[in-house]
């Protein structure tokens, strides 16, 4: 049954806001997107004002996913101070992209930690997330293959796509179809290779461009994290977007994260970015659990000849610099690659090869760290 803005719009009408008005009437909604049963729009509000408002976000969820032929709805409620608001503005970067200092994320006076936000997912012992300071040095295939490491050291193991932006994970698990709702409205995540695997990707088209405000940033997040019935999991690894922003720190304040790894090239330029990833996680006290060098070196798969085409060693040589794990090097093959394209990733597909040993290697290290953490939950 195809879904139509029009009942979309008469079940929000039914909804009302803080002050009684309809929310089709408040002037408070964005467009309202509709997509093979699925439907996205946010609900924006001045700052002052969000508490009240969460409770309508949340009745409107539950009167959309009350249409009949919806398989999926995400109402995300956005928050902006108005201005000449007494209240100190929301945070942005300096140019140039650097971690800000620690006055930014320090709340006024009396005030409540943004960190005391956090709460555990029932069911999950350590929530990781993979980061990396810019884009392009393979932060996703890394994540997946390090999730399938984990997986094959022994442990439960889910896999959250928060790369808003560029969902990637399925693409590289081929995976196309989409995530049902249990009785409780709970997205189920799709198991694929052994893995609990959720993404905004199963819910969008893979070209839809995704034009989203730091707000709705942080509304989907939250939900991708809440509102999946997990299950019981030893780790959520989260693949995180490049950069040290809105996720980021949604992110941190949302769960208490057991641990972050860095993904890096050996280059300077990429390098330079890791350490303001590290930076960013080090101030809001989520532990580095290390650095990955990916695309290490090239090793011709026919005469052998070794080339260091991105330079060589840097990652480790900078995690010896800042006192961080340095947890192995994974090189530019053509085999990563392409079971990347094809979705059947490396340690899946060549799981007696080269480099699953060397996923399965970092995996480990990793599990090794987080053992007490598990054994504990």
């Amino acid at each position: 049954m195809s879904v139509t803005h029009q009942q979309v719009l008469e079940k929000l009408a039914g909804v009302t806001s803080p002050r009684g008005v309809a929310l089709t009437n408040a002037n408070v909604l964005s467009p309202i997107t509709v997509s093979d049963g699925k439907v996205f729009f946010s609900i924006n509000v001045d700052a002052a004002e969000a508490r009240a408002w969460e409770s309508v976000r949340a009745q409107a969820e539950s009167a959309v996913r009350a249409i009949p032929g919806v398989t999926a709805a995400m109402i995300a409620l956005t928050a902006e101070r108005k201005p000449g608001s007494s209240s100190p503005p929301p945070h942005r970067h300096a140019a140039g992209g650097g971690v800000p200092p620690a006055s930014a994320h320090r709340p006024p006076q009396g005030a409540p930690s943004p960190m005391s936000r956090q709460a555990e997912i029932p069911g999950i012992a350590a929530v990781i997330a993979v980061a990396s300071g810019k884009g392009g040095v393979g932060k996703s295939t890394t994540a997946l293959n390090l999730a399938l490491g984990l997986r094959d050291v022994g442990l439960r193991v889910g896999l959250l796509d928060a790369d808003i932006y560029g969902p990637s994970i399925p693409r590289l698990t081929g995976i196309r179809e989409k995530p049902a709702l249990n009785d409780d409205k709970k997205m189920i995540p799709i198991s694929r290779f052994g893995l609990s695997i959720m993404s905004i990707g199963f819910l969008v088209e893979e070209d839809t461009a995704m034009i989203w405000r730091g707000p709705m940033v942080m509304s989907a997040i939250t939900q991708m994290l809440r509102d999946v019935a997990w299950g019981a999991l030893d780790v959520l690894v989260v693949d995180m977007p490049p950069g040290t922003g809105d996720a980021q720190l949604t992110l941190a304040q949302n769960v208490p994260l057991k641990g972050a790894i860095i993904v890096s090239t050996p280059q300077d330029l990429s390098l330079i970015d890791a350490r303001r990833g590290l930076a960013m996680f080090r101030k809001v006290n989520v532990p580095v659990l290390g650095i990955v060098e990916n695309m290490s070196y090239f090793q011709c798969p026919h005469c052998g000849t070794r080339s260091d085409i991105f330079g060589h060693g840097g990652a480790r040589h900078e995690a010896e610099r800042l006192g961080v794990p340095f947890l192995g090097e994974i090189p530019l093959h053509m085999a990563i690659r392409t079971t990347s394209d094809s979705g059947n990733p490396v340690v899946e597909s060549e799981p007696d090869g080269p480099h699953a040993a060397i996923y399965r290697a970092i995996g480990a290290k990793v599990r090794d760290q987080l053992r007490g953490v598990i054994a504990a939950a």
